[in-house]
């Protein structure tokens, strides 16, 4: 069968910038030939974030950054095509998952909501776009999330050897692969949310650079147990969760004010080891495959590499994609799924009553 070109488009919790990928498509699984990063302005960055907690003039706010966002994915296609040096007209379509404002799958009327007008975004490349892929999960009485289990298991599986794929985004999640090719997976809390907005708000940076500053602190064991206290972690999958639910302000309810500052990165980076490998107990995986931004967090990596033993941790670069474009790498494939008429969703993971095919379908020019 000859390759496809799909492009996919990933700006997650972090809300940091825009991942693009143009993937070759054979089918089953995918390959990455080109990819690019735009970040994002800190302002647009800063009105993102405030939609973690609920503020004025939500619908017009929410309205503007529908577009203002379709018109930055738009420069990053424009940007990984000239990379490529591809034409519009040889992709067969745009997996976006636009940015989350809002995840609240679990309410009376659950819902989530994804910004990044995928309409305007056709117009501006004369691509198809392919889009709104949670929302179909949800209403089939799923989580809507996660939904890369099942890219997870096409692109990363080894017969005969179970598998864990863990996405350390601003939230982390985990994909478990048995041994026979069955899929789980769920949201196990925060990835680099908490560490990211802990350091902003004490040494001006977006990100604690390969763990260092949370090396030099020691971590606390009263408020780690506190943190795990958290009935999220106990909970059972079906689950997902979001920064509407571990931010700073949730943070601050557990701190007496007198820990060091360093001390409580630590314990944060030891909040992310630890819900992970808690994930992992049930059903101890041979392998385990890391992507996501906090694959690039070596302090992170080294002590998920010890807590995890005497499993063999690794990040996906080591089975062909790096580890920062999986996630748009998967909304490609999951693109490619909805165009073929294929469902999207693992019930299983997400809890939905059945598997559908995900998305919207918005034609190019």
């Amino acid at each position: 069968m000859s390759e496809s070109l799909f492009i996919g488009l990933m700006s997650g919790t972090s809300a940091d910038g825009i991942d693009a990928v143009l993937t070759a498509h054979d089918g089953h699984t995918i390959k990455v030939i080109a990819s690019d990063h735009q970040s994002l302005a800190p302002s647009l960055r800063q009105e993102i974030l405030a939609f973690r907690q609920p503020g004025e003039n939500e619908l017009h706010r929410a309205a503007t950054l529908d577009s203002v966002l379709a018109d930055a994915y738009a420069k990053s296609v424009h940007s990984l095509l000239l990379t490529a040096q591809v034409s519009p007209a040889d992709i067969i379509a745009i997996g976006q998952h636009g940015q989350t404002l809002r995840h609240y799958p679990n309410g009376e009327t659950p819902y989530t909501v994804q910004v990044g007008d995928p309409n305007r975004l056709a117009e501006l490349t004369g691509i198809t776009v392919v889009a709104d892929f949670r929302r179909r999960d949800i209403a089939a009485g799923g989580q809507g999330a996660p939904l890369v289990p099942a890219f997870h298991r096409a692109q990363f599986a080894t017969p005969g050897v179970a598998t864990a794929i863990v996405n350390i985004g601003g939230i982390a999640n985990v994909s478990l692969v048995s041994a026979e090719g069955s899929v789980t997976g769920w949201d196990t809390g925060p990835g680099n949310t908490l560490m990211d907005a802990w350091i902003a708000s004490h040494q001006d940076a977006a990100f604690d650079q390969a763990g260092a500053w949370a090396a030099t602190g020691t971590a606390i064991p009263e408020l780690l147990e506190s943190l795990l206290e958290t009935p999220y972690f106990g909970r059972a999958a079906p689950k997902s969760t979001g920064p509407e639910a571990f931010n700073l302000e949730w943070l601050r309810t557990y701190l007496s004010g007198g820990e060091a500052s360093a001390d409580i990165q630590r314990t944060l980076l030891e909040l992310t080891v630890e819900s992970i490998a808690q994930a992992l107990e049930t059903s101890p995986p041979n392998a385990v495959r890391i992507c996501g931004g906090g694959a690039n967090n070596t302090f992170l990596m080294a002590r998920l590499s010890a807590r995890l033993s005497p499993a063999i941790v690794t990040t996906t670069e080591a089975v062909g994609i790096p580890p920062c474009w999986v996630e748009a790498a998967a909304f490609a494939w999951l693109a490619a799924q909805t165009l073929t008429g294929i469902p999207g969703n693992v019930p299983a993971v997400t809890g939905a009553t059945a598997e559908r095919v995900l998305g919207g379908i918005y034609s190019g020019r």
